[in-house]
């Protein structure tokens, strides 16, 4: 199963130096990016520790399927990501799939675009301190916590999210809407509970 998850680029025969310079030069400046997905992911660290390393492993084995100056990163975290799903998710007690249905086909639609959904970065997060942003985040199920990661933390493009999910670009808008929406919420309560006014 493996190697299904990187077969779109058609395969390259780098030599072994080659290998390395990519490795080192294109894949490693992204492992401080990769264990925060990984952790976002896990809610723990030795399991976020575990992740990466085998993502760098399935990157090293498949690295003949990566094309050199495409998105090293958003290659890496769709290794991640289906590690994730294939590895660890499966021990986790968490429903495998939210319901998306009753927005889907409106997010499907091409007029929609990014001003439906306000930049979390500007609105929801103002007046706000890590703690009770990590708080909120981490308590949305995780494929909801998995697009406001990409978005509006790695800040990825929709085409990136939709490649590295495997999803069409309209789940991506209506799980990004629905995410941030109960971000929102959750971000509300916490300010209530500090003396927020106007949360």
């Amino acid at each position: 199963m493996d190697h299904m998850e990187l077969e779109e680029s058609p395969k390259q025969q780098y030599s072994d130096k080659e290998k390395e310079n990519i490795f080192n030069n294109e894949f490693m400046p992204h492992i401080n990016s990769m264990y925060n997905f990984a952790y976002r992911l896990t809610l723990d660290q030795d399991d976020s520790k575990d992740l990466v390393q085998d993502t760098y492993l399935k990157a090293y084995r498949f690295i003949d399927s990566f094309q050199q100056g495409t998105n090293a990163k958003a290659w890496l975290f769709r290794i991640l990501k289906n590690s994730f799903i294939n590895d660890y998710r499966k021990k986790s007690k968490e429903p495998s799939k939210v319901d998306y249905q009753e927005v889907e086909s409106y997010y499907n639609s091409e007029e929609v675009d990014r001003q439906i959904t306000p930049d979390l970065r500007v609105e929801a997060l103002k007046d706000m301190i890590g703690d009770e942003i990590s708080n909120a985040l981490n308590a949305l199920d995780v494929d909801f916590r998995t697009v406001i990661i990409l978005c509006d933390l790695e800040g990825f493009k929709y085409d990136e999210m939709a490649k590295i999910l495997d999803i069409p670009i309209g789940t991506v808008r209506s799980r990004l809407h629905r995410a941030r929406n109960l971000l929102k919420e959750k971000l509300s309560e916490y300010a209530k509970q500090m003396g927020y006014k106007n949360a």
